[in-house]
């Protein structure tokens, strides 16, 4: 009779990380009858400093052996390095929905707020782009997760929220949204709404299983994004936004963003190609050879 596989899923232990983890563990398990799942909670911070030469608790535990997968917010793993010594990408499962969402409790979308309006964020990406296209309304820092964000919504502390669409979809939140906000609008982070699995590189077996999830257009699609944060050495604080998307011919298009965190100056750059790695590197250097240096090296200066 044939040995059922036990694999041991670690993930941070917060409420997007354990959800996340579950919809793994559930994948996994539909894969075949004789794969097992159980999810190992982690504590310490799922977002890591612009660069890391240390591995986060969830990795490490990967490297000790106390579990053999680990689930990562692909917008919080670290620039630098790519590659983690002895961890290999198994799989970026289907990405889900990479735009913002207003949250109000009127239903209002943006364009009708009143001025003065207070918007709850801590991410400097939201504050630059309503600074810049909403300069009447007033950015608002909350912390916490975005269940802890929705509860200082309903306690007033401010008017309304932008999150992560993907983030609510996760929690079952969806119908909290007023307003979806386009890419046009208002450009999600790098690495937005994906997902990495993390196998040790030398576990074949539990590499092939969870290589199953493997979607092969955000694989690349995540490629390029990961590559030009790793040009720009940006974390998921930066001031940098940016997006790939998988067209029709079967190309793909990157558009990256830098900008001033007071909204008053932005750099783009959008290119095309079928490299992943050389779309990501061509984006980030015209980025960094269009004064974009200096908007990463005033957002340090002040940090």
């Amino acid at each position: 009779m044939h040995k059922r596989k036990h694999i041991r899923i670690g993930v941070h232990d917060g409420p997007l990380g354990l959800v996340k983890a579950a919809c793994v563990r559930d994948a996994l398990e539909k894969l075949r009858e004789s794969v097992t799942v159980s999810v190992i909670p982690m504590p310490g911070p799922a977002r890591a400093p612009r660069t890391s030469a240390s591995p986060s608790p969830a990795e490490q535990a990967l490297l000790d052996g106390c579990c053999d997968v680990t689930v990562r917010h692909v917008k919080d793993m670290p620039a630098v390095p790519l590659v983690r010594p002895g961890i290999v990408v198994a799989a970026y499962p289907q990405r889900g929905d990479v735009r913002d969402a207003l949250v109000h409790p009127g239903g209002l979308p943006l364009d009708r707020l009143l001025p003065g309006t207070t918007i709850g964020t801590t991410s400097v990406r939201r504050a630059a782009y309503l600074a810049r296209s909403h300069p009447h309304l007033k950015v608002m820092p909350v912390l916490g997760s975005v269940e802890q964000r929705l509860k200082a919504l309903e306690a007033r502390e401010v008017d309304a929220l932008v999150v992560a669409s993907h983030a609510l979809d996760l929690l079952g939140q969806e119908h909290r949204a007023s307003e979806w906000l386009a890419v046009e609008r208002l450009c999600p982070p790098l690495g937005a709404a994906a997902t990495a699995l993390q196998c040790r590189n030398d576990d074949e077996e539990t590499i092939a299983v969870v290589g199953r999830l493997d979607h092969t257009s955000t694989r690349r699609e995540i490629d390029a994004e990961r590559m030009l944060r790793c040009v720009l050495r940006t974390g998921a604080h930066a001031p940098a936004a940016g997006f790939c998307t998988t067209l029709r011919d079967g190309r793909l298009s990157l558009r990256g963003v830098l900008f001033q965190p007071d909204g008053g100056r932005f750099v783009a750059s959008h290119q095309r190609g079928t490299n992943p790695m050389d779309l990501g590197m061509a984006v980030g250097f015209d980025l960094l050879s269009s004064r974009g240096h200096h908007l990463i090296a005033a957002r340090e200066a002040h940090q």
